[in-house]
């Protein structure tokens, strides 16, 4: 899930070990996407899931901002992260 955060910053990483280019091993690679390990791994994925959930017309709790729910009538939809 995680490789699906957007990242709001540059990061850059040393090429992992075993792909590693030949003649070009002090070049660095630049990440695009977030990865297992990052420190904003957690957050921008949340941001993510949080803008599409909330585009789908649900609502964030107010006690628990990993509850979103939804109203159809009488029913309702909870979705808990």
């Amino acid at each position: 899930a995680f490789l699906h955060g957007d990242l709001e910053e540059d990061i850059y990483m040393t090429q992992p070990e075993h792909y590693v280019v030949k003649g070009k091993s002090n070049l660095v690679c630049k990440l695009k996407k977030s990865l297992y390990g990052l420190k904003q791994s957690p957050r921008m994925w949340y941001q993510k899931f949080d803008t599409y959930v909330l585009s789908l017309g649900f609502e964030r709790s107010k006690s628990d901002h990993c509850v979103y729910y939804k109203s159809y009538g009488d029913h309702f939809l909870f979705i808990a992260l």
